[in-house]
């Protein structure tokens, strides 16, 4: 059974959260401070975590940089800050998403699905395989196949691709992409991003309007949805 940690002062808050992960068959830990947080953390190792950011006796950040030091496990970071530089600030950090207070439970249970797929693995022979979207990158030869097709990628539209999937889910920031793919010399190059992203578009046939592939999350960065 997977275990969720919910980490929020609001004691309806967590009550809500907690009904609708147990009713989807997670068991469910809850806190309301740093302290607690950080105690729970260390005893419990929960497979994902859903953060508040104002805790009474301090910030949610510093249990997000707390966690980053020691493990991988996935961060929902909910707040009623909807400042957007606030939101880049804790992506950079390590945070994998940022839903805004208020939420509807449907999103944030889609949300929490998707931070717990394990649908990425390296298979033999080098290849990388997304499997809900048919996708499957050769990392030797840098090559493509998509629903049985292959398609020709620039090295940068490869590396930009490969950098989203080997984080399915997770929000990526310009910024991080920037310094993957094209170094940091390059991390206010937000039109490179742009370009690479209409290309893969055209070629994967995602639409901009409703992607199935690639989320654009204007301002901040992309995600990939498959």
């Amino acid at each position: 059974m997977i275990t969720v940690l919910i980490v929020d002062d609001e004691a309806a808050i967590r009550r809500f959260l907690r009904l609708s992960l147990a009713a989807e068959g997670f068991a469910v830990l809850e806190v309301a401070t740093v302290h607690e947080a950080l105690t729970l953390c260390r005893q419990q190792h929960p497979q994902l975590v859903v953060l508040d950011l104002g805790l009474p006796d301090g910030d949610g950040s510093q249990v997000l940089s707390a966690i980053r030091r020691d493990h991988d496990w996935p961060v929902l970071v909910l707040s009623v800050r909807e400042d957007e530089a606030e939101k880049v600030r804790l992506l950079d950090a390590g945070a994998n998403d940022y839903m805004t207070k208020p939420f509807g439970i449907q999103e944030f249970m889609a949300r929490v699905r998707v931070l717990l797929r394990q649908q990425l693995r390296l298979a033999q022979g080098g290849q990388l395989r997304f499997a809900s979207s048919d996708l499957e990158l050769d990392l030797p030869s840098q090559t493509l196949r998509h629903q049985g097709r292959d398609i020709r990628l620039s090295k940068k539209e490869f590396a930009f691709l490969l950098e989203l999937l080997r984080h399915p889910g997770q929000v990526l920031t310009q910024q991080q992409l920037l310094v993957a793919v094209w170094g940091p010399s390059h991390k206010d190059d937000n039109h490179y991003l742009r370009i690479v992203v209409a290309n893969l578009r055209r070629k994967l046939g995602d639409d901009a309007e409703q992607p199935a592939l690639i989320e654009t999350l204007p301002g901040i960065g992309y995600r990939f949805m498959g």
